[in-house]
């Protein structure tokens, strides 16, 4: 009872081999629909990637608590306070690089790491100090944000112009400061909107303790089952009621819709992987899924070398793409492939790490 099941190190992998695909496609104007975002409502195979992520965040703190007792609690805090920072100070020098061609004072502060470091810090916090009232905070987070963002919004609280996450980061740290891909400047892991991926981490958190209480797989299955569909229904009710599944604001119905799915995937897992055996084809998530911010951290590193690099008018990622893939393989397909191939380049540095047992921790 108890024992961290390869499915969920398969699933971790999984969302750190997707988001590496999602962000290297050969040519951003040839992307086949499901790997691409919903524009503003919505939800596609892409938007369930990230907050994946973020749920297995909490269910892996459900494992590695288990050593927390109440008397060690100013060590676990110093843990966590160090470990979110370290996670943060990572992703604003990614951000950051190759740092001679980008003026500090118009560095994004925030990102995808940045984002896992606040949930998993704001998460780690509340599990500690709550204890067994974590459930209520997740209510109540949840709640707290949908008034927050009808509250302080404008006219239209809920659109890309007017949601208090925009107003907050906007007042706090300047336009120059926040992602501009959508028009205008408008964070998607911005300040506030980190307080519902703390409900995704605290989701993740309770179906982890819940997988610990229960020893058979069918029986963990059935719970698992019954969880994530009742999670998921909530969601697609909250959405139809007026407050939309939404990925840049991480909205509440998103955080249950998306923690649901990710729920309901996760028992899949489990039936192929740890109950029926079949774990030959997790080899290569297995690898990502032993170091998978690591992992993600390179691609970064080398994919904004790979940009740096000209061959004529072009980056050497756009040379590969027109003069290999592309012209080999045609435009979606070829963009695709070249997105796959890049992933598995990426995941030999994590099989090398695999096949030693080797842990970078961030």
């Amino acid at each position: 009872m108890g024992k961290r099941k390869l499915s969920i190190d398969v699933l971790r992998g999984m969302t750190i081999f997707f988001m590496i695909i999602v962000n290297s496609p050969g040519s951003w104007e040839f992307v086949y629909r499901p790997l691409r975002h919903a524009p503003w409502n919505g939800c596609t195979p892409t938007d369930l990637v990230f907050p994946f992520f973020v749920f297995i965040v909490g269910l892996s703190m459900s494992y590695s608590f288990r050593k927390y007792h109440a008397r060690e609690r100013s060590a676990w805090v110093k843990k966590i306070v160090s470990r979110t920072l370290l996670i943060f100070l990572v992703g604003l020098l990614l951000n950051w690089f190759p740092f001679f061609n980008k003026s500090i004072a118009d560095l994004r502060i925030f990102g995808v790491l940045q984002r896992i470091a606040l949930a998993y810090g704001l998460g780690g916090m509340l599990i500690i100090f709550l204890a067994k009232y974590y459930k209520w905070a997740f209510a109540v987070v949840l709640l707290l944000y949908w008034w927050l963002l009808i509250q302080f919004g404008g006219i239209q609280p809920l659109s890309l112009e007017e949601n208090a996450v925009r107003y907050l980061d906007l007042f706090l740290w300047g336009d120059q400061h926040l992602y501009h891909g959508y028009g205008l400047p408008f964070d998607p892991e911005g300040l506030l909107s980190a307080l519902p991926a703390v409900g995704t981490v605290l989701f993740g958190f309770y179906v982890g303790k819940t997988m610990q209480a229960i020893d058979q797989h069918p029986k963990q299955i059935r719970a698992l089952t019954i969880i994530g569909l009742t999670a998921a229904i909530i969601g697609m009710i909250w959405h139809y009621l007026g407050f939309p599944i939404n990925k840049p604001l991480w909205s509440s119905s998103y955080v249950l819709f998306s923690g649901g799915l990710a729920c309901l995937f996760l028992a899949v897992l489990i039936f192929f992987i740890d109950h029926l055996g079949y774990r030959k084809w997790t080899y290569v998530f297995r690898a990502f899924g032993l170091n998978p911010l690591i992992s993600y951290v390179l691609s970064g590193l080398i994919l904004k070398t790979l940009f740096l690099i000209k061959i004529g008018e072009v980056n050497l990622y756009g040379w590969l793409y027109v003069s290999v893939f592309q012209s080999l393989l045609g435009d979606y397909l070829g963009s695709l492939v070249q997105a796959i191939s890049y992933t598995m380049f990426i995941w030999l540095f994590a099989w090398w790490l695999y096949a030693y047992n080797r842990v970078i921790k961030l």
